[in-house]
């Protein structure tokens, strides 16, 4: 139930919409950079600062916002937002809306929305600390989706009403076709479901990103449905623009930011021994004859090590590599300044400030190598499998089955979330693992005799790889993914008592399919929660 503005509510913003369209745009907004992209005249009557925007979004309303890993968020309106709801819950105004996302944003939207205490519900991933923070007090609900179900399931109703959508653009064409930015993600669909659209043009995002990405309008739900034409991971099946009524459109908000960059450390000894083990295991593929030369098209998730194997490939055998991925990170960016990575889908980058800058200078270049999707189509589960990506995703813990957890810790708190690795560890080809075998200075174990959280069954993983070694699990039962895992994978703090834990199972379990001492198999995390140390 939408609880409009006592000023400016849904009806309000009908009308501000119908207002601005034949006034002249305001005047301080005639010299800005990002002015210049809004080639359409309709929309650029809709021009007006980001308080005036955020004053259209009611109280209540679902609000679909464009971003994806920090890149192509909305970097001016969320704030103007979070004032607002800041100004309201103080005189006495209780004030908070939905937000949907592609994926996780920047501090410039989740955070200042969070500290705000202004999110009633968020989807479908976040990486925030003060949204994290607010989830796990209690005071804030979570949907953690797989990234490739957000659309569908928004479509199907599930999700409920979307009200307004906020974009980020790079620019509106003359017949007001809008210019993606840095990522996709779920616009398309945001668009196509929202009452009514917010954007924000954003001048610091190359002119040259025109022409990268390409937005597939052939989905449908079932019985409808047809088949995804993508037979290579660069092949281009829809247009380089999203398309939306300019009558949608109520508000253009320009500006001038930069995505907030993560920066990635250089790869420590552990990630570059991870990073080791998975690029002998791709050696020994190609040998036996399981993979061809250029291996099968690449999936990376985000972080440190998965940039490690990207670093190691690059110094590799392999060559003319493809990805079909979600993310563009350093790692693959410099891949294919090398040559060795010959082209890559995504939905979204994911790079450091340094490497910005040079993607920035050099778009137009890139252009030919990167194409950039919907992330329904990026992380599309028949494209993964008929392509037979090579799955490679970071994890919190593993038990000595086989089960991942990505995305609780100590069974309870979130951290992040699934976002696309259930898609690609499900459907691809060969179904990667990694993470350190030990965190919080060796405090805990990453191999644990029972996951406290599952996000990925045995059923989905086919290799685990820690800096101790890799341990494939590809036709063996779980007696001997057990002992493949503790011998190769666990840390020696622990593999003792993980080797004791499996051998008293294998005598007292009630079954021994898979023995476990039901009584024992979470103590592990019990004993770090009462004393800070699974030790």
């Amino acid at each position: 139930m939408l609880t409009p503005d006592t000023t400016r509510g849904t009806a309000a913003a009908d009308t501000a919409a119908a207002d601005t369209a034949g006034t002249p745009s305001h005047e301080s907004f005639d010299a800005h950079p990002a002015r210049a992209r809004v080639r359409n005249a309709q929309i650029a009557g809709r021009i007006m600062p980001a308080e005036e925007a955020a004053a259209l979004i009611p109280a209540g309303a679902t609000v679909g916002m464009s971003g994806f890993t920090g890149a192509g968020y909305p970097k001016e309106l969320p704030q103007a937002l979070a004032d607002r709801i800041t100004a309201a819950n103080a005189a006495g105004q209780r004030m908070r809306v939905n937000v949907w996302t592609g994926a996780s944003t920047a501090p410039e939207l989740d955070g200042v929305l969070a500290e705000a205490e202004g999110v009633e519900l968020r989807l479908p991933y976040q990486s925030d600390p003060t949204t994290r923070r607010e989830i796990n007090a209690g005071r804030m609900e979570y949907l953690d989706m797989h990234l490739s179900h957000v659309a569908q399931s928004a479509w199907q109703g599930f999700l409920g009403k979307l009200d307004i959508a906020v974009i980020e653009v790079t620019g509106v064409t003359e017949d007001g076709r809008l210019i993606p930015s840095s990522s996709v993600g779920n616009n398309k669909t945001w668009i196509e479901r929202a009452d009514a659209v917010i954007l924000e043009v954003n001048a610091r995002q190359p002119a040259e990103l025109e022409g990268m990405h390409d937005v597939y309008y052939g989905t449908a739900l079932p019985p409808y449905r047809t088949p995804v034409p993508i037979n290579r991971p660069t092949d281009r099946i829809g247009v380089p623009h999203l398309i939306c009524p300019p009558e949608k459109v109520i508000a253009v908000v320009p500006t001038d930011s930069p995505d907030r960059n993560t920066p990635f450390a250089p790869p420590d000894d552990t990630s570059r021994q991870i990073a080791g083990h998975v690029l002998d295991f791709l050696t020994h593929e190609v040998r036996q004859g399981r993979l061809p030369e250029n291996l099968l098209p690449l999936q990376s998730g985000v972080g440190n090590v998965a940039n490690a194997v990207l670093a190691g490939l690059d110094e590799g055998p392999f060559e003319n590599l493809t990805a079909y991925t979600e993310v563009i990170q350093d790692g693959m960016l410099h891949l294919i300044d090398t040559g060795k990575l010959v082209g890559v889908s995504a939905t979204a980058f994911s790079l450091s400030s340094d490497t910005v800058e040079k993607f920035n200078a050099r778009a137009g270049e890139y252009r030919d190598k990167i194409v950039l999707r919907p992330q329904e189509i990026s992380n599309h589960p028949e494209v993964v499998r008929r392509l037979g990506c090579l799955a490679m995703n970071g994890m919190i813990e593993a038990d000595i089955y086989g089960n991942i957890n990505s995305t609780h810790v100590m069974g309870s708190r979130i951290q992040n979330g699934i976002g696309g690795s259930g898609d690609f560890a499900r459907n691809g080809l060969i179904s990667f693992f990694l993470s350190p075998s030990r965190a919080k200075q060796g405090a805990i174990s990453s191999i644990v005799p029972m996951v406290s959280h599952v996000d990925h069954t045995e059923h989905d993983v086919d290799v685990i790889v820690t800096e101790q070694g890799l341990a494939d699990l590809r036709g063996l039962s779980p007696k001997q993914r057990a002992q493949q895992i503790i011998k190769n994978c666990a840390h020696p703090d622990y593999r003792p008592a993980l080797e004791d834990y499996y051998a008293r199972a294998l005598r007292t379990s009630y079954g021994c399919h898979t023995p476990h001492l039901l009584t024992e198999s979470l103590s592990w995390h019990n004993r770090f929660m009462e004393t800070g140390s699974m030790r």
